[in-house]
């Protein structure tokens, strides 16, 4: 059995913000040197998303709209989290909705993704960095 454990680190200078990390992935998986196996992709943060779909400009702006229609930052008196002092409440909804991980198969030494997929890390409380981990499993 091989693997490969690896964290990729983002600062997003806005409050949201969606980054394709496709091909870094990919790039471990192909370093890994599985073959057959599974690739995990993570958020390591609470206010931060990984997500599969289209890599498509309109698509992610209307992601930003949609959840900020969802879970609106303002007016932050409206969250009870929001009295501890944080500002945030909005973005741990947020990353509610959008998920914390996707696990990938690996096949013939690379992601075996459907037609269109791609792999984002999703900002929802930025200006500070964070990490996405990655661990890759199987022969």
């Amino acid at each position: 059995m091989k693997s490969l454990t690896e964290r990729l680190f983002f600062e997003i200078p806005h409050r949201r913000g969606y980054v394709n990390i496709t091909d870094k992935v990919a790039a471990l998986v192909r370093r890994s040197g599985v073959k057959e196996g599974l690739c995990l992709v993570n958020a390591m943060h609470i206010s931060a998303s990984v997500f599969i779909n289209d890599n498509e400009e309109g698509l992610l702006h209307d992601f930003d709209v949609w959840l900020e229609r969802l879970a609106p930052h303002a007016p932050i008196t409206q969250y009870r989290h929001n009295m501890t002092g944080e500002d945030n409440a909005d973005a741990h909804l947020k990353r509610q909705v959008m998920g914390r991980e996707v696990v990938i198969a690996i096949t013939d030494g690379e992601l075996d993704f459907g037609p269109w997929e791609q792999i984002f890390y999703g900002e929802f409380d930025g200006r500070r960095r964070k990490a996405v981990l990655v661990k890759i499993i199987g022969e």
